[in-house]
């Protein structure tokens, strides 16, 4: 026996259970024809994980998934929905996407303890809905789940594409307004950020990533402070605002909260390598704690934010800051180290289905060279995009727009609607009811947010758009 079938791959939170060796079962997640044992199977006693997050560890890492780009953009989000429904609204999203997260966490517990396997992933938990599902359903399982893979994996690159050419724009905007004689382009920010995160992709444990993650979260609070501090000076009155805009902007809103809230690819990572799983859902719960904290930062960001700047409000607030004071500036270059340390975080997601790939091998020979060549190789590839399209926001806009709503909300209200489907829908069929309502939220989502990136994209080709760096970053 190798070393690797000797212990489990420590990157893989969803690894077969023959190479668990804490574990021996010849089930796999394709059967449909459960034994019936005298104890039911619990997962979280069959998990063997290296280096296990503690339940601080984990906030943390929901936090950092939550807290990024996109909450300098709920000012924005609040000029197309007005102050009154800008709060309620904020409320209500965050509400919906706590609630589709819990909703995969909860039937992925539960079809661990049927397909007796200790964890699974977010793509795996989608296949299994359908393999345990109704019987027209069953063969439809392996499908779904490889168009889930496929879809994070091309869903987080993009991010990660969109994340270089942020940070390069944010340390070319500051320098150029210290240096202005330097006047170097975009494409050679983009590359000079090429080793850096090299280096921090090579992190391949979560645990691990905690101290980066909480760095950025103390460092994000600074920048936030310091945008708090400009949009308090001489904050107008709120009267002067909008209070409820028009209905036909809504939609634009609701999209920009939920591409700023979701960060589901992180959610069953985090949960499967948890010391503490148990400790997830609930309340407090490490979701729920989370969330509280995220939607109330997100509703006084966009409240506050809003109020100051009205409709000359950007994209991101940052750009709203003055140009020639350099704590302005400073905060700016503090939140590309922000997206810096946040970087590893998401490319933790596409890797997850690499290190599954891996874990079919017959050996483990050249291991660590393999994990650094395939880390390398895809940070060369994200960078050789964003030199390649430095612009390129406005594509990775539709790409958030499309997979954010569709995974974040459409995805998990239908697999708990499949998986329930035999089972129990509650009382006058009311998870059924629910489960339709958030889909239709996730299709409005997805058409406004895949509108409104098409017409910014045709603007920006027509020179119609001057300022690309308007644009949202999911």
């Amino acid at each position: 026996m190798t070393q690797k079938e000797k212990q489990p791959d420590n990157f893989n939170s969803t690894a077969e259970l023959t190479t668990n060796a804490a574990f021996n079962s010849t089930l796999s997640i394709d059967s449909k024809d459960i034994v019936q044992d005298d104890k039911e199977y619990n997962p979280f006693e069959h998990r063997n994980v290296e280096h296990p997050n503690s339940t601080i560890g984990s906030i943390v890492h929901l936090l950092k998934a939550c807290l990024g780009s996109g909450i300098l953009a709920m000012p924005s989000a609040f000029k197309n929905s007005g102050i009154v429904i800008g709060m309620v609204g904020t409320l209500l999203a965050g509400l919906i996407c706590t609630h589709t997260v819990a909703l995969v966490v909860r039937t992925s517990q539960e079809l661990c303890v049927i397909a007796k396997k200790p964890s699974m992933g977010f793509a795996e938990t989608c296949g299994a809905a359908f393999t345990y599902g109704p019987k027209k359903l069953q063969n439809w399982g392996a499908f779904v789940q490889t168009v889930i893979d496929y879809s994070m994996v091309a869903t987080y690159i993009s991010v990660l594409c969109v994340y270089t050419v942020f940070i390069a724009s944010s340390f070319k905007e500051a320098i150029d307004g210290w240096y202005p004689e330097f006047n170097i382009s975009i494409q050679v920010y983009c590359v000079l950020c090429l080793v850096p995160l090299v280096l921090i992709c090579q992190i391949r444990n979560l645990k691990y990533l905690v101290p980066f993650s909480a760095t950025a979260n103390i460092l994000i609070v600074v920048v936030f402070a310091v945008t708090m501090y400009y949009i308090f000076i001489d904050l107008p009155s709120p009267k002067e605002r909008e209070m409820v805009a028009s209905v036909t902007q809504w939609p634009l809103f609701l999209s920009t909260v939920i591409f700023a809230m979701e960060g589901i690819g992180v959610v069953m990572p985090v949960e499967n390598e948890m010391a503490h799983p148990e400790k997830f859902l609930g309340c407090p719960g490490v979701l729920n704690t989370a969330m509280v904290i995220v939607i109330s930062l997100y509703g006084v960001f966009g409240f506050f934010g809003y109020v100051q700047f009205g409709d000359a409000v950007k994209g991101s607030i940052t750009l709203n800051l003055p140009q020639d004071q350099w704590v302005a500036q400073g905060a700016k270059l503090l939140m590309a180290l922000v997206i810096y340390l946040s970087f590893a975080l998401q490319f933790y997601v596409p890797m997850e289905k690499v290190n599954r790939l891996l874990a079919k091998r017959k050996s483990d020979s050249y291991e660590n060279v393999i994990q650094v060549g395939i880390r390398t190789s895809l940070i060369v590839i994200v960078v050789a995009v964003a030199v390649a399209f430095p612009n390129l926001e406005l594509v990775i806009s539709l790409v958030g727009a499309i997979f954010f709503s569709t995974l974040g909300l459409l995805i998990p209200a239908l697999i708990d609607t499949v998986y329930r489907w035999d089972r129990d829908l509650g009382r006058c069929y009311y998870v059924l009811i629910k489960n339709v309502i958030i889909m239709v939220i996730s299709l409005i989502a997805l058409v406004s947010g895949s509108y409104v990136s098409i017409v910014e994209m045709i603007n920006d080709m027509s020179g119609d758009t001057v300022n690309h760096q308007n644009i949202t970053l999911t």
